[in-house]
């Protein structure tokens, strides 16, 4: 924590700064409520709302978890049949980079129409946002392997398993993390716009509800503890990260 302190001290002053200038404005200008409220009353009403907050908080959680587990597992595994098998990469590539340029939001009307307003659309977005990064990261670590190593692999008579599993995966670690860290922020985004396609409890529905009520401080509310949740998910990767890599290193002295 000390540590964090010492590295990040320019950023929390910059952040109490504005924190100040905003109070300040709300004040001298006279800022309805309900266009903008000032971050004190933010905070006030964090600590008021938090008892009715919490169960939408855990529902996001929940399906950001799930939806990330997921994501990573199809990322991950697209990434090595596209590496694997050249022929599925010339072929399927092409859609993989046209899979992002539908925006989300696009595509949940038909997702409603197909699958209704259960979880299954939610899953599925928040899939198709964790996937993409992971894929092309994954896959670019892989290519990235010394090729001077996996000729000297197949000279000492290695097969392309063990190549795998002994030289290109190890060695994609660090590009696997940076697509984890992606894409566990882009979980937590997604889940809240799942939520809005219609769910019982979510971030997202309570965004809603704030937003139809005029209660601008509660949507204040739901953001800081998104960004609170999506920097909560990216510190674990990040010291998974930090974990893996030193036993990584530990197993190579060995």
């Amino acid at each position: 924590m000390m540590r964090f302190i010492k590295q990040g001290w320019r950023s929390i002053i910059a952040i109490l700064l504005i924190l100040i200038l905003w109070e300040m404005a709300i004040n001298i200008f006279s800022v309805e409520e309900w266009l903008l409220p000032a971050p004190s009353v933010i905070f006030t009403d964090l600590f008021k709302v938090w008892p009715n907050f919490y169960p939408h908080l855990l529902s996001t959680l929940l399906l950001s978890i799930l939806g990330f587990i997921i994501g990573s597992t199809i990322g991950l595994s697209l990434a090595t049949l596209l590496h694997l098998f050249k022929g599925l990469k010339k072929t399927f590539y092409p859609f993989l980079i046209l899979s992002q340029n539908i925006p989300i939001i696009v595509l949940a009307p038909l997702l409603v129409i197909w699958f209704g307003f259960g979880t299954i659309p939610k899953f599925i977005i928040i899939t198709i946002a964790c996937f993409f990064p992971i894929a092309v990261s994954t896959l670019s670590g892989l290519q990235q392997t010394n090729r001077d190593l996996v000729f000297y692999m197949q000279m000492m008579g290695a097969n392309k398993s063990q190549i795998f599993w002994k030289l290109e995966l190890p060695d994609a670690v660090p590009a696997i993390f940076s697509g984890l860290k992606i894409a566990a922020t882009y979980s937590v985004m997604a889940a809240v716009v799942s939520e809005w396609l219609g769910a019982q409890k979510g971030i997202g529905v309570f965004m809603t509800m704030a937003t139809s009520s005029y209660k601008t401080s509660h949507v204040f509310v739901a953001i800081i503890i998104t960004m609170i949740l999506s920097l909560t998910f990216f510190s674990v990767i990040l010291l998974l990260e930090k974990l893996f890599s030193r036993w990584q290193k530990k197993g190579a002295r060995l």
